[in-house]
């Protein structure tokens, strides 16, 4: 069965790059848009991990992040920040958040799909 990934990114472009990068790796991919339609969909289908936009419309990654945490079915799923928010204490403020590793952009895909693998174990 393949691992599920769900990537929630307001920006077309880079859940494409994301979603190309992700399948042609061999995972499943679904996707959402705004913070409050990825806590929704992580309820849903609860994926085996999410990767993270800190910047969306609505709600953002960082609370997110804090409510799928709250969530006690939920809070075992790892959360990889995928983010152009490279700024000193971004990373802190992430990993205060919830999140379980952050990853600015531009990335490295391969470093991307390595940090995946660290938490599909």
């Amino acid at each position: 069965m393949k691992r599920r990934i769900l990537v929630i990114e307001d920006h077309e472009d880079n859940r494409r790059i994301l979603r190309y990068l992700l399948t042609s790796a061999g995972y499943e991919v679904f996707e959402a848009i705004t913070g409050e339609e990825g806590v929704a969909s992580a309820e849903a289908q609860r994926p085996d991990l999410i990767l993270m936009d800190i910047q969306l419309p609505g709600l953002d990654g960082y609370e997110a992040t804090r409510r799928i945490k709250a969530n006690p079915d939920l809070r075992r799923i790892p959360i990889i920040v995928v983010t152009s928010y490279a700024l000193s204490g971004d990373d802190v403020k992430a990993l205060a958040a919830g999140c379980d590793a952050y990853v600015t952009k531009p990335f490295n895909p391969r470093q991307l799909l390595a940090k995946i693998q660290e938490y599909l174990v």
